[in-house]
């Protein structure tokens, strides 16, 4: 069976599918699969880790705007419109190139033009949306899947009632490595309360300069390892270098957090502070922890908003708006779970409530 996965450009669309390739190829090493996406993107990297062949498509982003129509007409937006036409020729080849047996489209705007040549080449397709709200690319590929496949059930009200039909709730599929541990603890020291801080696979500027503000007084109480993206870890670890070595050693930095490491992240962790991407909420319920949750924004649909604030309602995250989002702010809103075992108790015990493993 040859089986065609796309999707990209957060790793809240690429480790589901990363985590259905895994499990397939457990049950059938015969199974031949062929990655499509950005060239740039995150799944070009870890497709092409993983040993799986990968092959680029052109592809382009809508930038939705609050002014309406007009706030579409921007620069970027006039240079992705022709990319996409290059995109849909290319993906048109390689379906008919690899003739799969079905496609799977994990959403993001790559996905679209090869979803769209896999129905025009009668190929099946299998859309999976990982988020509370259905984003645009997915509502766009549902048109064109034989199935589609919902992370909750509250997403069933965002499709139109015709797509309904055609839907399942499946939760989100979910890597392997979340579960497992290396016991290396990152070289933190092991008594204390611990914080993961995460920005997903690229960092969070919001995220990386709060703690850099507070970082005396954050280290002071916690230990920190801190997955802070590429771009900011140099000024980070500059900051990080100027602090007395005994308040140091309380603060791990890294850009990226590896497959193999992921496990024993969220293992270390009494409280993550992260964004609410699809991804995040999904482990962190999976995995019953109590977090400190700062959704991007704006996003299509406030899909991270919805997302940290189901949490939220259930008692299982405490929600910080990007706008108020300061070093005094996080530490507000970290300060009551610090030294309060019970109440992080009971938040990971409302987070496990939510989880829907697939």
């Amino acid at each position: 069976m040859k089986v065609l996965v796309t999707g990209g450009g957060t790793g809240g669309h690429v480790m589901p599918a990363m985590a259905v390739i895994r499990a397939l190829q457990a049950r059938d090493r015969a199974v031949e699969v062929v990655y499509v996406g950005s060239e740039g993107g995150i799944e070009a990297r870890l497709a092409t880790e993983a040993g799986i062949r990968f092959e680029s498509v052109a592809t382009g982003k809508l930038r939705r705007s609050s002014k309406g129509m007009r706030g579409l007409l921007t620069k970027a937006n006039l240079r992705d419109a022709f990319r996409v036409p290059v995109g849909a020729v290319q993906a048109w080849r390689i379906v008919g190139r690899e003739r799969p047996d079905v496609v799977l489209s994990t959403g993001g705007y790559v996905c679209v033009p090869t979803v769209i040549a896999a129905w025009l080449r009668r190929r099946p397709v299998l859309t999976h949306e990982q988020t509370l709200t259905v984003g645009l690319a997915n509502r766009i590929a549902g048109h064109f899947a034989r199935r589609i496949a919902l992370s909750w059930e509250e997403s069933m009200s965002d499709l139109p009632p015709r797509l309904r039909k055609r839907a399942i709730v499946t939760g989100n599929p979910v890597r392997p490595s979340l579960f497992e541990r290396t016991h290396s603890g990152f070289g933190l020291p092991s008594d204390g309360v611990h914080v993961y801080v995460t920005g997903g696979a690229q960092g969070a500027r919001v995220l990386n300069n709060a703690v850099k503000e507070v970082a005396a007084s954050l280290l002071s109480r916690v230990c920190v390892l801190h997955q802070c993206g590429p771009a900011d870890f140099a000024a980070l670890h500059d900051a990080r270098a100027a602090l007395p070595w005994e308040v140091a050693a309380r603060w791990v930095l890294l850009p990226f957090i590896e497959d193999h490491e992921i496990g024993e992240a969220y293992a270390i962790a009494d409280v993550v502070i992260g964004r609410a991407g699809a991804g995040t909420v999904n482990d962190l319920c999976l995995l019953a922890k109590a977090s400190v949750l700062v959704p991007l924004e704006p996003t299509g649909g406030d899909e991270q908003l919805r997302n940290a604030r189901r949490l939220a309602d259930a008692g299982a995250a405490v929600v910080v708006r990007q706008g108020d989002c300061s070093g005094t702010a996080l530490l507000a809103a970290l300060d009551p779970l610090i030294g309060k075992a019970p109440r992080r108790e009971a938040m990971a015990a409302a987070a496990r409530s939510l989880a829907r493993p697939a």
